[in-house]
């Protein structure tokens, strides 16, 4: 019995510490479209380019990056953070990219 206990104990770890890693990626995901999704928002009503990135940072995971590119009518808005794992480098952290049209208001030029 206990031969047996020492060989899965340390598989029943391993699957534990992936799970829970999986776990932390999709949490890392979901904060990063919710930091592109509200920065989007921001930038199409017409909020300067540094409020909107400073925004999308407050919300979105440690270490993250925000790029906000505005066109003529539309903002795109792309939040993304590395990995947060030491055992698994090769995965790839969470991106989020959210597009939104420029309310007129904010195409005129007024905020």
């Amino acid at each position: 019995m206990s031969a047996e206990l020492a060989l899965a104990l340390p598989a029943l770890v391993a699957v534990l510490a992936l799970c829970l890693t999986g776990l932390g990626l999709a949490v890392d995901q979901i904060r990063c479209v919710d930091a592109a999704r509200i920065a989007a928002r921001a930038a199409a009503r017409g909020e300067p380019v540094d409020a909107v990135r400073e925004l999308a940072l407050q919300v979105a995971p440690d270490g993250a990056t925000a790029e906000v590119d505005v066109s003529a009518d539309r903002v795109r808005v792309t939040v993304s953070v590395p990995a947060r794992t030491r055992y698994l480098p090769a995965l790839p952290g969470a991106r989020a990219s959210v597009e939104a049209a420029l309310e007129p208001a904010a195409r005129m030029g007024s905020p």
